[in-house]
């Protein structure tokens, strides 16, 4: 069989060809420290490659996610904070203005350091996040969404709409609470009713602390009446009381609710009790509103207003311990707000370190499926490198021979 000279040549570059073309390949995993390079290194492995990819992308997306969201949540708990601390002092100022010995520059005074008080709360209801963003607008996009008119009036110009942060799949965390829902509808009173004395009302008669001691039989009550009440004085503190279409109302064996009240005493009928002080001249009201709503500037507005009037100290103690009622309701809204954001930091927290044992994982898992053996990879390059190092020796030899050098 013959060997032709240039079927030999063909062969030896080609079997150097492919030896140079693994040599480099086992260059390029020892410079690279990867395994797969090329889809064409390993089909399946780098199917495994982009599909962990895909998942630790998302998972930086989400952890980028939880970042901000937890930067904006932190800067809602701290204003917040200052939100609550400025009701304490509002309300500090306001049990010290019931006071009767305040003359009438005092209670100036005090309105002027209210109505500070009321514009520092307007700018912490404008507070912006990091980005520049309205914490308190909802999802509006308006820098200011709470103005104020020349009268000290306040609206709302955000929606009520909750600002959420994808925080994994399926799984959304709200970075904001609406201003509509943390100062503006505030429940009134003590949340169920108001009780306020008749402002026509000449007697010394104060209003004091009021709650629903039975909310089967009030709720019962209101739903039957429209919620609303009117207590009226005789003499001697003689009390009746009718509902909103003007009947008399009636205990659960149809009689007549009544009775006579004395100072420092309290009226209680249909679930609820009302506590008073002073005394009622005949004539006097005391009217009950179930429900509605006051938002906290209003709250301020109305106890500036009070201390600047001209009203008796009766009116003022009157006036001022509604304001108290509604002043800590909004205080509650805070409160409860401020251990929802809580709860959602803690939420954050959580999914944060998940993820990170999770990127450890997925890291170790996609190592183990691209990357090499450095000591198994510089192995192979020196074999390579070896292999053809021989080839060439030995292609150089075969090539230099001849029928002369045989016949020599």
């Amino acid at each position: 069989m013959r060997l032709s000279t240039s079927w030999m040549y063909q062969q030896s570059a080609n079997t150097m060809q492919s030896q140079q073309s693994a040599l480099a390949a086992a260059q390029n995993q020892v410079s690279t420290g990867k395994r797969i390079n090329l889809a064409s290194d390993d089909p399946g492995g780098a199917g495994q490659v982009i599909s962990l990819d895909h998942i630790m992308a998302a998972n930086t997306q989400y952890s980028a996610n939880m970042d901000s969201a937890n930067t904006r949540l932190s800067t809602e708990q701290t204003t917040l904070a200052s939100v609550s601390n400025l009701y304490d002092s509002v309300r500090s100022m306001a049990i010290q203005g019931i006071n009767s010995t305040l003359s009438g520059s005092d209670r100036k005074d005090m309105a002027t350091q209210l109505t500070q008080l009321r514009d520092q709360l307007v700018q912490l209801a404008n507070t912006s996040d990091s980005n520049g963003s309205a914490l308190f607008a909802g999802t509006s996009t308006t820098s200011l969404p709470f103005v104020a008119g020349a009268a000290g009036a306040v609206s709302y110009a955000g929606n009520d709409s909750t600002r959420m942060a994808a925080a994994g799949p399926g799984l959304q965390i709200a970075t904001s609470d609406p201003g509509s829902g943390l100062f503006m509808a505030i429940p009134a009173g003590n949340g169920s009713f108001t009780a306020s004395a008749g402002a026509a009302n000449a007697g010394s008669l104060i209003v004091g602390a009021n709650s629903v001691s039975d909310p089967v039989a009030w709720n019962g009550a209101s739903a039957g009446s429209g919620g609303g009440y009117t207590i009226t004085f005789g003499a001697g503190g003689s009390w009746t009381a009718t509902n909103a279409s003007g009947a008399a109302v009636t205990d659960s064996s149809g009689a007549a609710v009544g009775g006579t009240y004395q100072d420092g005493g309290s009226i209680s009928f249909n679930g609820m009790t009302i506590a008073m002080s002073g005394t009622p001249s005949a004539g006097d009201t005391v009217n009950v509103k179930a429900g509605g709503t006051q938002d906290v500037f209003s709250t301020l507005n109305n106890m500036i207003g009070a201390l600047q009037g001209n009203g008796n100290a009766t009116q003022l103690a009157n006036t001022l311990s509604r304001q108290i009622e509604s002043l800590d309701q909004a205080a509650g809204v805070a409160t409860s707000t401020q251990v929802a954001v809580g709860g959602r930091m803690n939420t954050i927290s959580t999914q944060q370190s998940a993820y990170q044992s999770l990127g450890v994982t997925y890291q170790s898992a996609l190592s183990s499926v691209q990357n090499v053996d450095v000591y198994t990879a510089i192995s192979n390059l020196s074999s390579q490198s070896t292999s053809l190092q021989a080839s060439q020796q030995i292609f150089a030899k075969i090539s230099s021979m001849s029928l002369f050098n045989y016949i020599k």
